[in-house]
């Protein structure tokens, strides 16, 4: 898995006895161990879990000091054995002052110790009573456990074999400030974040600071794991609830329950590389200097996963909670809406061409168009759907096509394509029964000439129908349904057009509704091959290029992250275990490199169209490249899997 740049990380609010440093230290071996056997590489305790956050002024005691060196030493010798990286919280004395640090460790050797910077002094907080800040650190080595070792905020933990595992530390308030450590670490390198923390409870306080991890692990693209002091803490004026969080680049992996009197654990699998991928297209980290004081120490992160426990969704580009999908169906029907309105303004112009199969890249065109003649109250006869039965339409797809122009109250005209393509055919000396691609793409290619004619007969623009997806496999006629005036759909994939035109079917009344439910329900076909003798479709899209649940995995994991064909069959037979077997994502992994990279001159000339979420093959801008690079370097791969 560390291959992949996976890596396991985890919190632990242990059950907690104020002072009582040698039950502390019983349960903090207990807990770690425990993650140890759940194949955790990395995991980190509150602030000041060896005593308790809540000692006061016993922080002054030789016996408290004495005693946490003694518990290091015993958690040092317990854990020696064990490949987990412990991040423990205690008081430390150093320069005949007190600091409040995160002692990293493993295998018996202390890999470094880091201070927390920002004390707090206001409120119910008074750290300053006892602790220093690390600003005031002069000499950042202290000989501790009979290991001479660095003390410092600039210290990053770094995997000897793969780099992108990387993790920087604060300590609590030290996320509030104004210039966070963590954003230093994360520009200097660390792609994981672990906060120390013993953050109470007030009115208001738990939901700011969820927001506040979320956004800190987002700023900085990195991995935030989080952990805050418990309910056993003292409460002689403050409840503290033991809230754990993991987040990865905004979103939350992992977060436990609060107020839990036992001790408890969480853990997730953070994905070091795809957070790497994320920062070297950021804006942000392509502009930032790296600061030369850091010291990074290597250490070695055991791959001990042979599964993920972390799930990825099979529809990446739709949103899996019902709620947040409609919202965003909304929204994307929206922009769509106001692309196509601007294109309409500016060349001051009411009427629309669309060809109309009742497939539902037409149809949700269709519904777009719909939607911007209603915010600009144009009359919807100015909408012209052309449906041009040819060789392979069959009478469900054209009644629904005819049906779906009619109820909408935009203007119909049929234009059967079959006797021009014949005579076609005739002028090229071509066998009207050779099935070749050219049989089909004849027919494509005709009834793009009618929608630009009729476009320019009646001062109107032709709605491109294309989705994302086919434009990523170039399934789609060169100057043929390749080309429009203005493109819809072409951010779009095809898994997420469904969503649209599901979503739009519960929103209106028959004969509409009944229409897109049955749109829904037909194969999805370029309908250019002859219907079989029941009449039913014979050409099947997704029998000949692959599955679109794929494709769309594919597309998105390999543009959006730029992942590796390995890794996006790993994620692949990890998501699709149960419904696709090995060699058949092989098969289709194998397919989408070969179109993908074989079709780029078709993505090279296309028409305008609206952007509308994070991956667009757009060349104006989104996606740059060459029209006759090869696949081999990834082909190549996917055959040694």
């Amino acid at each position: 898995m560390k291959e992949y740049g996976f890596v396991r990380v985890g919190t632990i609010v242990p059950k907690l006895k104020v002072a009582d440093i040698a039950f502390n230290t019983k349960e903090l071996m207990k807990e770690i161990k425990k993650l140890s056997n759940q194949k955790v590489s990395i995991v980190v305790t509150p602030e000041l879990s060896l005593t308790g956050y809540t000692c006061a002024d016993l922080f002054y005691q030789d016996v408290i000091l004495e005693d946490c060196k003694k518990a290091l030493n015993k958690i040092l010798r317990g854990t020696k054995d064990l490949d987990i990286i412990s991040i423990i919280g205690m008081p430390l004395k150093h320069e005949n002052k007190l600091y409040n640090v995160a002692v990293v460790m493993q295998k018996g050797r202390i890999l470094g110790i880091v201070p927390k910077t920002s004390i707090p002094n206001d409120s119910e907080f008074y750290e300053q009573r006892w602790f220093t800040s690390s600003a005031d650190i002069k000499n950042h080595q202290i000989k501790l456990c009979n290991q001479i070792v660095p003390i410092d905020t600039h210290l990053l933990f770094q995997d000897k074999e793969n780099e992108d595992i990387c993790f920087g530390i604060e300590i609590c308030a030290d996320l509030w400030d104004l210039y966070p450590p963590s954003t230093l670490h994360a520009v200097n390198g660390a792609t994981i974040l672990f906060n120390l923390s013993a953050s109470d409870e007030i009115i208001g306080k738990y939901e700011f600071r969820r927001e506040l991890i979320k956004v800190q692990s987002a700023k900085t693209i990195s991995a935030y794991c989080y952990v805050s002091a418990g309910v056993n803490e003292s409460t002689t004026d403050l409840v503290f609830s033991g809230y754990s969080m993991i987040a990865e680049n905004g979103i939350i992996l992992k977060e436990n329950k609060r107020f839990e009197l036992e001790s408890t654990s969480i853990y997730a699998d953070i994905d070091t590389q795809k957070l790497m991928n994320e920062r070297i297209q950021n804006k942000s980290y392509k502009t930032t200097t790296k600061e030369e004081n850091y010291h990074i120490i290597e250490i070695d992160v055991v791959d001990h996963l042979t599964k993920l426990e972390r799930t990825y969704q099979e529809y990446p580009f739709v949103p899996s909670n019902e709620e947040t999908r409609n919202q965003r169906c909304q929204e994307i029907l929206t922009i769509q809406a106001h692309g196509l309105i601007k294109r309409l303004l500016h060349t001051n112009t009411k009427k629309t061409v669309i060809g109309i199969s009742a497939g539902l890249d037409s149809t949700l065109a269709f519904l777009v168009i719909l939607e911007a003649y209603q915010k600009l109250e144009i009359s919807k006869d100015n909408m012209i759907g052309v449906t041009m039965p040819g060789f392979g339409t069959t009478d469900r797809t054209y009644e629904n096509a005819c049906n779906l122009v009619k109820c909408s109250g935009a203007t119909l005209r049929e234009i059967s394509i079959k006797d021009v393509c014949l005579t076609h055919f005739k002028d090229i000396q071509f066998q009207e029964n050779d099935r070749s691609i050219a049989f089909e793409n004849s027919q494509a290619r005709e009834r793009t000439q009618i929608l630009m004619d009729i476009a320019n007969q009646e001062k109107a623009l032709v709605i491109g129908t294309g989705d994302l997806s086919e434009l990523a496999l170039g399934w789609c006629t060169y100057n043929g349904d390749h080309m429009s005036m203005y493109a819809v759909n072409a951010s779009i994939p095809k898994t997420l057009v469904r969503f649209l035109v599901e979503w739009k079917s519960k929103k209106v009344e028959p004969p509409l509704k009944n229409i897109l439910t049955d749109i829904l329900k037909t194969p999805i076909s370029p309908e250019l091959l002859p219907p079989d003798e029941y009449g039913k479709i014979t050409q099947i899209t997704e029998n000949q290029i692959g599955p679109y649940v794929l494709h769309d995995f594919f597309l998105y994991h390999f543009f959006r992250y730029g992942t590796s064909p390995e890794k996006i069959y790993f994620l692949a037979r990890h998501t699709f275990g149960s419904k696709f077997n090995e060699e058949e994502i092989k098969k289709w992994l194998t397919i989408f490199f070969q179109r993908f990279f074989s079709q780029q001159f078709k993505r090279s000339c296309l028409p305008d169209g609206p952007k509308v979420g994070s991956v667009s093959l757009s060349p104006r801008g989104d996606f740059k490249m060459a029209s006759d690079v090869g696949a081999s370097a990834w082909i190549t791969r996917i055959k040694k899997l």
